[in-house]
């Protein structure tokens, strides 16, 4: 369980709420509720936040068995990265991913975007094993997602909307691979 922090007010007369802070969850409760009703919210509140957390950042194994699947739709099967995991440290990038080992990161954020979107970066990465640039054969590999200029054009909207755009192919820019 992640660590809690309560905080009792003496405004709040019967609504309880929670939210993260970091790597910690505050708890909002009136400050007339004894310690069982304290400890009852608490349980809930930790419960609900956990659970909604978990529905937005899926498992890696569950993002393992996606990649598996668009890499046999779009890309014959071909692309096997050797790991392909949820990374929240990435907070100008997409995804990124690293050839020479097999490894592909995708940012935490990816997981709230639309399953179509959240596909076009998977893949987008994905095509990075096989071809590490983003010249004319790194896009022939993704033609034939039927929403790649929609969800490129996409994730352009998101990252000028929070100032994090870049120019496709620079530092910053939607699925940079990085070549380590």
């Amino acid at each position: 369980m992640s660590e809690v922090e309560v905080r009792r007010s003496t405004r709040r007369r019967r609504t309880v709420s929670a939210y993260r802070e970091g790597d910690r969850i505050v708890v909002l409760i009136p400050a007339g509720h004894s310690r069982r009703q304290e400890q009852e919210w608490i349980e809930q509140m930790v419960g609900r936040i956990e659970a909604r957390e978990q529905r937005v950042r899926p498992s890696d194994e569950r993002l393992a068995a996606r990649a598996a699947e668009l890499s046999h739709s779009y890309l014959g099967g071909l692309a096997k990265p050797t790991s392909i995991t949820w990374v929240s440290n990435q907070r100008r990038r997409w995804g990124s991913c690293t050839p020479a080992d097999g490894t592909i990161r995708v940012s935490h954020r990816v997981a709230t975007l639309p399953v179509w979107v959240q596909d076009y970066v998977i893949l987008h990465e994905l095509a990075h094993l096989l071809q590490p640039g983003h010249g004319p054969e790194f896009w022939r590999l993704l033609r034939t997602y039927p929403k790649l200029e929609r969800a490129k054009g996409f994730l352009e909207g998101v990252a000028h909307g929070s100032r994090e755009d870049a120019p496709p192919g620079e530092p910053g820019a939607a699925g940079d691979c990085v070549d380590e």
